[in-house]
């Protein structure tokens, strides 16, 4: 079920991929902040973390194991970089969200922060992607469901955040402009740092983050 660890370059790797985890904890922690509304799967860590008592840095540890269980339960492969993303990132979220202070009120710096999140948040997926060192969670569970459903990844991708945003609006989660303006900006932002890092998002033994 493990997909196995080049030791060798396991050290690089390891500062690279936490590089990449720190920029995708800020991009959140922006995104937070902005108070516009989030990614699909920050929604759900903010509605759970308001219901809990908690930080949602913890809330997005929790929900990365629960949904790296399921995608175990149907046999996809995953990495260290996927324990990894569910260990580091939710930390680097919270250790943001103490310096960086809410930003509504001040509607340029909104939307400005809403941006900066959504370019860090492709720069970040380019920079761990390019490690090699295994799909992100979330990833990992959209690759499990194409293979057990026999549909395509993008329409796998799409029917599972779509879901995770509608529990998380329901349990009164972030869902605003900046929730729509990630869904249609992201991909062009990774695409683009894919180009700018040359970055091969299909060599084995990695498929996505």
């Amino acid at each position: 079920m493990f997909k196995p660890v080049n030791w060798k370059s396991f050290p690089r790797d390891f500062l690279i991929v936490q590089l990449g985890f720190a920029i995708y904890g800020l991009s959140i922690a922006l995104l937070i902040q902005a108070e516009l509304g989030t990614g699909p799967w920050a929604v759900l860590a903010v509605a759970l973390a308001e219901l809990a008592g908690t930080s949602p840095g913890i809330m997005i540890v929790i929900t990365g194991l629960i949904v790296l269980t399921g995608t175990l339960a149907m046999r996809e492969k995953v990495g260290w970089g996927t324990l990894g993303n569910i260990i580091f990132i939710g930390p680097w979220v919270d250790l943001f969200l103490i310096y960086i202070p809410s930003l509504k009120g001040n509607l340029l710096l909104q939307i400005s922060s809403m941006l900066i999140a959504i370019i860090l948040t492709g720069l970040a997926t380019a920079v761990y992607i390019k490690v090699n060192a295994g799909a992100g969670p979330r990833d990992s569970l959209m690759l499990a469901v194409s293979r057990v459903t026999g549909k395509s990844v993008r329409l796998s991708r799409v029917a599972i955040e779509i879901a995770v945003v509608i529990l998380g609006w329901v349990l009164g989660g972030p869902v605003g402009v900046g929730t729509l303006a990630f869904a249609m900006l992201i991909g062009p932002f990774v695409q683009l740092f894919f180009h700018l890092l040359k970055v091969q998002p299909h060599q084995s033994p990695v498929e996505s983050k």
